[in-house]
């Protein structure tokens, strides 16, 4: 393994994979350096990103909660804050490219029964943006979110994260089990999960310094309408506003210079004890089903959920439906005598009833375009007497 870790459960990947991210980095990186220049050859356009000097309105009022600012020891970090301070706290991660805003359709409902606080994440929105690629380390980002737990006066939290948050959050897990009451990670699963997933283009490019920056500006910030096509023009202009700067990217994309060098360490062999759910849009090509089902190896509690109609941001292009899965799952009281044999059984029934569900939706999105009779698949049933008989037999 190369270097060291302040845990043992957080480690470094190996010398063979730390090769080959450098070495593809150097040859996507080239590619779309070759053709940025013959394309700035060809019109003597850079392609550069508009002039946003002034906030839009939903960005600086307080319709959604207090903007806050801590300052910890090395950091300023800015939340949006709602909800009775006594209540139990729900800590949102948003995720790439996104900020606190990316929870406008939670954070009312959340704060109904809790204390919500919803985080820009280091180097995103209002928080500090330290420039240098150190400042990114996955020790450094717990320790600051320990602290900021610290600051706000609680030993513990429901951590909620998607995307970036999630995986940030899949390491505070595990580096500080005590401080995570439950946990919900959307979009993102277990870290060696997701690192053989993500080895794309775009992963790899992002190891190249200055260039990925420059590239993310072109055309308006493009990228911001590609990611997020179905929000509405004046949150639109809120992320172009939030992303319109080169120093605006660096410190986002600085976690992905350093998070596909960690891993947690195969020699873990005790199941995560969290209580998880893991959550995906239907529509979803990053965090797949299969990928999710398989991090509840990971897991001694979880339950996978889909929601349908929804892509990498299902909370918010479907927020009825990730909503009320979310309530349900924070409502849900501990339950800390299950046997386990029950847990395991909760676990396959969870993951089998998602698989059965996205099955039938593909089958059905089949039977639409060929207009041919495909019958669905119909096991959910037999597994819920089986279930049932597994009541009986314990009791």
């Amino acid at each position: 393994m190369m270097g060291k870790r302040t845990s043992e459960l957080i480690v470094s990947v190996s010398l063979w994979d730390s090769i080959k991210i450098h070495f593809l980095s150097c040859v996507y990186g080239s590619w779309v350096l070759t053709k940025r220049i013959l394309k700035y050859l060809w019109d003597k356009d850079l392609d550069s990103s508009s002039c946003r000097d002034n906030p839009p309105t939903c960005l600086v009022d307080s319709s959604l909660g207090q903007h806050k600012y801590v300052k910890l020891k090395n950091i300023k970090m800015h939340y949006v804050e709602s909800g009775d301070r006594t209540r139990p706290l729900v800590l949102l991660l948003h995720g790439f490219p996104d900020f606190w805003l990316g929870w406008r359709h939670q954070i009312p409902i959340l704060s109904e029964d809790f204390r919500v606080v919803a985080l820009d994440l280091k180097g995103f929105g209002d928080s500090d943006k330290p420039e240098w690629r150190s400042s990114y380390r996955i020790e450094i980002i717990l320790e600051e979110l320990k602290q900021l737990l610290s600051t706000l006066g609680v030993n513990s939290c429901i951590l909620v994260g998607h995307d970036l948050g999630a995986l940030i959050g899949w390491y505070f897990v595990y580096q500080y089990p005590s401080m995570v009451d439950k946990f919900f990670a959307v979009s993102c699963p277990h870290p060696n999960i997701y690192g053989n997933i993500s080895a794309n283009q775009w992963l790899n490019c992002v190891q190249l310094p200055y260039l990925p920056e420059i590239d993310a500006l072109k055309h308006d910030v493009r990228i911001i309408s590609e990611y997020h096509k179905k929000l509405p023009e004046n949150y639109l202009e809120a992320y172009k506003y939030s992303f319109s700067r080169k120093e605006d990217w660096t410190g986002p994309i600085n976690y992905y210079r350093n998070l596909p060098f960690s891993k947690i360490s195969e020699k873990s062999d005790q199941p995560m004890d969290v209580h998880t759910i893991l959550m995906t849009g239907s529509q979803d090509t990053t965090a797949t089903l299969e990928s999710l089902v398989k991090s509840t190896d990971y897991c001694d509690r979880v339950h996978v959920k889909i929601v349908e109609s929804a892509g990498h941001f299902p909370h918010q292009e479907n927020p009825e439906s990730f909503n009320e899965i979310l309530m349900k799952f924070l409502k849900r009281k501990k339950n800390s005598d299950k046997s386990p044999s029950k847990r395991l059984m909760d676990r396959m029934f969870g993951a089998v009833s998602s698989t059965v569900k996205y099955g039938n939706s593909v089958l059905d999105s089949v039977q639409k375009r060929s207009n041919v009779s495909i019958p669905s698949i119909n096991i959910l049933n037999n597994l819920n007497s089986t279930e049932e008989n597994v009541k009986t037999i314990k009791c």
